[in-house]
């Protein structure tokens, strides 16, 4: 059974795949952040993430991912989710696929688990 984290981080998971930018922002925290693997720099904030993510989402299509071997802790109004996300996508007209260890932390506001990093480390496939 997914823990509350894991919920969340499932959430955001389909929010991106459905490309729900609303959802998105719904289950990210105010000053959330991360790294996008494509520009290959950090993403700080709303203004930015909203400019990145609509970008990036009307770049791709047919988003898949799957978050393997989830472990999560929670101290207080922080968790941290570490996991393995396998993702499909096209880019371009190109498929990609990336498999990356993912660190997602979170933080309750308002009662409520939200994203305030997603942190992911595309490895090159093994050879």
């Amino acid at each position: 059974m997914a823990g509350e984290l894991e919920t969340v981080a499932t959430e955001l998971m389909a929010a991106f795949a459905s490309k729900d930018l609303d959802r998105v922002f719904d289950l990210s925290g105010t000053d959330a952040q991360g790294v996008d693997e494509l520009s290959r720099r950090w993403i700080r904030g709303r203004d930015e993430l909203d400019r990145n993510l609509r970008q990036t989402l009307g770049a791709v299509s047919a988003i898949q991912s799957d978050l393997q071997h989830v472990h999560e802790h929670v101290w207080g109004d922080v968790g941290v989710l570490t996991c393995w996300l396998e993702q499909d996508y096209t880019l371009k007209g190109n498929t990609q696929h990336i498999s990356a260890p993912t660190t997602i932390v979170l933080h309750r506001e308002a009662g409520e688990w939200k994203v305030v990093l997603f942190h992911s480390i595309p490895l090159p496939e093994q050879r």
